[in-house]
This record gives structure tokens, C-alpha cells and sequence, in this order.
């Protein structure tokens, strides 16, 4: 049975369940969240979603994401995750939510209202290679840098992200 996500309201108000497919197809506002895993260093774990993705294959983003299933926490759904494409669990915080609307070339569109959670971990990944192709560690004004100078490497939402909430995850 193909993955549901949890339709919401600008409000986060859940408003129904609709496969996640159809959901980008259809453009409709949808619960999600990004974690971002940072070291003692304070620098970020970035990942390389894997070549197989049905949209933005190859490219680098944050530590991990997904949709919540029905009836999960915010939190629930990041460590499950998180556990699934990273391979370890570590405690998040939800520092902030935003709502954002990114159209792919493939004719799909991304309408998420994203949870953004942070945690930290100083251990290498187990990474799952059907999700991920690589990962690596970047403090976070050269992973900005690197967006201004290569966007098309980065992810839309995670572009968005640095873009709109930089200031928060600095103080995170």
C-alpha cells in the first residue's frame, strides 16, 4: 500500500490523509519535517539522497526527511527516520515550522508545511544506500556559502530553509 501523508491547514490542523504521490501531484499541503544533525563541532551532517529518488536525486540536503505518518509526533516521525536513512537515533528538538511550495521538473510539487528538528551525534552513519548515496560534515556557513555558489547541488526545501531560517539553526 503506497505511504499516506497527513493533509493539514496553514494552522497544522490535520484535515485528511491522501497518498503521498497524489499529493505531489496534486500539490496539496501536506505534513513534513527535516531534521538537521549537527557534531561537537557544531558542524552539520549532510546527506546525498540517493540516485533511485522519484525527485531531487543525487542531491545534498539536510541530515534527513520524510512525512509523518497518521496518528506520529513530529518527533516520532524524525526518529524513525532518521533510524531508517541514517542508521542511528539521537534525541531532536523541534526548533521551527514553515510552509513552502516547490514545483520539480518531473511534474511534481512539494506543498509541505516542514518541521524542522535538531539533534546532535559524533559518531559516522549507517547509511541505508537505497535512500542515500553519501554523506559528509559541513559547519553551516560553509554549507550556506556552498548553496550561493552551487544551488543546484542543494535540495529546493533545504535551500528555502537557509534561506528564510539560517539564524535559527545557528542558534539551534
Amino acid at each position: 500500500m503506497e505511504e499516506q501523508v497527513v493533509l493539514v491547514d496553514e494552522k497544522d490542523n490535520p484535515i485528511g490523509l491522501m497518498p503521498k504521490m497524489e499529493a505531489h501531484e496534486k500539490a496539496v499541503l501536506h505534513r513534513a519535517f527535516s531534521v538537521f544533525v549537527f557534531n561537537k563541532d557544531g558542524a552539520l551532517m549532510l546527506q546525498q539522497r540517493a540516485a533511485s529518488k522519484y525527485h531531487s536525486p543525487l542531491l545534498w540536503t539536510n541530515t534527513c526527511c520524510s512525512h509523518q505518518r497518521d496518528g506520529e509526533s513530529n518527533l516520532e516521525a524524525g526518529k524513525r527516520r532518521l533510524q531508517e536513512e541514517m542508521g542511528f537515533v539521537t534525541p531532536l528538538k523541534e526548533v521551527f515550522s514553515f510552509v513552502y511550495k516547490a514545483p520539480f521538473d518531473n511534474g511534481l510539487t512539494e506543498h509541505e508545511l516542514d518541521h524542522v528538528m535538531v539533534g546532535y551525534y559524533d559518531e559516522a552513519p549507517e547509511i541505508n544506500k537505497e535512500e542515500v548515496e553519501a554523506y559528509k560534515w559541513m559547519p553551516l556557513h560553509d554549507v550556506k556559502e556552498d548553496i550561493a555558489k552551487n544551488p543546484n547541488n542543494y535540495t529546493e526545501w533545504f535551500k528555502i530553509i537557509f534561506d528564510k531560517s539560517f539564524e535559527k539553526l545557528v542558534n539551534a
